[in-house]
């Protein structure tokens, strides 16, 4: 029989490791890395692997029949430790450890905010490379999504999902999703997450975007440039003319509209100007530094966009945010424009990217004045060269009637 010393512990297999810790009754060893792991195996065993052997049949007998179940869908246990404790348990796995029944009470001390049994959580779902998710609601409650629910309901980042809940288990992290009632909005028995993006009838953008923001410059891009649910917006301008400070004070403005999911991309970025984000509330969901070449910048720009297009298609309202389309090229730059539409479905996906020449095919087009901005005369903007088509469809004739008017006195002072 080999010697169980600290070699044979790191060179064996998790499941094996698993078995052990359970034979020797270590309550939540799953959560545990490997080091972990097999430190505490070696603690519990009286603090010395180096002339222990392994209790009569230790590990052959749990290997006897082929493999265990831990072995066929188990996350790693680094998965585990960083928010992935499996929380659907199937029947006859996983109750028993060290030959006593765990009880179902008692959640971990450091399980997050907990939820009463049945209670209704909505949120955001992230879902994770082991195909579950997490959902994340409003007031911080953190909730688990098993694999094989994100998988029916085809549940992608950024969905907004409501359900009834249960709370953690003895074992577990986190509370659990009992069953997804919604999906953005709409019963998830009506939504269609195969029906395609580009499939689906595309109309005007004809519901305004309401921005609201002390910020001299924003306050004139909601004013005089109205953007709407499924625009297509471009602020332009010069070097040095504000374009991110512009598009970066605009997201926090549109990070308070209700059903808005907004998905910021930083492209080619300062690396101080990640920092101005988070601190503005808006944590981007990518972002890549000057150091990054077209196509790295082109796809994770592509990424977010079918985020966001996924939202629109399902029945929800997205705002992808990019910072920049500048060295990505005339046809990337379309193309990734081009994604923005409202859907005769409900859905809308609104783009607003920063470059610094208009590309064509743009709703809304903001242009900066460098000279303005340099000084600090505020609001920045280019009126003449400025404009939101069908501005009426957003605002109404009258509204439309007074942007005109008020755009023709500050052009006269």
């Amino acid at each position: 029989m080999s010697v169980l010393t600290r070699d044979v512990l790191e060179s064996s297999t998790l499941a094996d490791l698993h078995a052990l810790a359970g034979e020797l009754q270590i309550d939540g060893f799953r959560r545990l890395r490997r080091e972990q792991l097999v430190d505490t195996i070696i603690e519990r065993r009286g603090g010395d692997a180096s002339d222990e052997e392994p209790r009569e049949g230790g590990r052959r007998r749990r290997r006897r029949g082929g493999r265990r179940d831990e072995d066929r869908d188990e996350p790693t246990t680094e998965a585990v430790a960083a928010d992935e404790e499996p929380a659907e348990e199937p029947r006859g796995r996983r109750r028993r450890r060290g030959g006593r029944e765990e009880s179902e009470e008692a959640p971990r001390e450091d399980a997050g905010k907990q939820v009463a049994d049945g209670e209704t959580v909505e949120g955001t779902i992230a879902v994770t490379p082991n195909g579950s998710g997490l959902l994340s609601a409003a007031d911080g409650v953190e909730v688990y999504v098993s694999a094989g629910q994100v998988r029916r309901c085809e549940l992608v980042d950024g969905d907004r999902v409501s359900g009834p809940t249960r709370p953690a288990r003895r074992s577990e992290r986190f509370p659990s999703l009992v069953r997804v009632e919604t999906i953005n909005g709409r019963p998830a028995d009506e939504t269609v997450p195969d029906e395609r993006f580009d499939d689906l009838d595309v109309l005007r953008p004809h519901e305004l975007l309401v921005v609201r923001s002390e910020d001299p410059t924003v306050s004139a891009i909601a004013w005089l440039t109205p953007i709407g649910r499924g625009s297509r917006a471009l602020i332009t301008g010069p070097h040095a003319s504000g374009k991110t400070e512009a598009l970066r004070r605009l997201a926090v403005a549109l990070r308070d509209v209700d059903g808005v999911e907004l998905l910021a991309v930083l492209a080619g970025a300062r690396p101080e100007e990640l920092g101005d984000w988070r601190e503005g509330g808006v944590t981007p969901v990518a972002a890549l530094d000057l150091s990054e070449g077209p196509e790295q910048r082109t796809k994770a720009i592509d990424e977010v966009v079918e985020r966001g297009r996924r939202i629109a298609a399902r029945g929800g309202h997205a705002v992808v945010l990019v910072d920049t389309l500048d060295g990505l090229g005339e046809g990337a730059a379309r193309r990734i424009l081009s994604a923005a539409r409202r859907l005769g479905t409900g859905g809308s996906l609104t783009i607003v990217a920063t470059r610094e020449q208009p590309v064509g095919g743009e709703s809304t087009v903001v242009v900066l004045d460098r000279g303005l901005a340099g000084t600090g005369r505020f609001p920045a903007l280019d009126l003449a060269a400025s404009t939101t088509l069908r501005p009426e469809l957003l605002v109404g004739e009258e509204g439309a009637a007074a942007i005109a008017a008020a755009r023709a006195e500050l052009l006269e002072g």
